[in-house]
């Protein structure tokens, strides 16, 4: 099972700042994804990846769900200061994922 993103950072995300990159509102606004269905899947979604690596901090896929509509979000984790960086959200491409979007399907 792939953990929640409140039992990888060891707490809720309530105690966390969230700060919304500019590309990831941009994602939002075309997409109609609104805030509270980021926060859902934020609290409620599970990782399906990590990105030890990213620069400036590394950052996770999530993979969950807000009225049923299937939704991945990239985060940016930045522990030393509890912040969180909303990078993208979108809506996975089913023909690139599998197992309820959340394995990669070999290209």
């Amino acid at each position: 099972m792939n953990p929640s993103l409140r039992k990888y950072i060891g707490s809720s995300i309530d105690s966390w700042a969230i700060e919304y990159r500019v590309h990831a509102t941009q994602r939002m606004f075309n997409r109609r994804i609104a805030e509270k269905d980021v926060l859902l899947l934020l609290e409620e979604g599970n990782i399906i990846e990590e990105y030890q690596g990213d620069f400036p901090f590394p950052s996770v896929l999530i993979n969950g769900s807000a009225k049923d509509r299937p939704l991945h979000a990239v985060v940016g984790i930045d522990a030393d200061s509890r912040r969180l960086y909303l990078i993208t959200i979108y809506e996975p491409d089913s023909k690139k994922w599998s197992q309820n979007y959340s394995k990669r399907i070999p290209s």
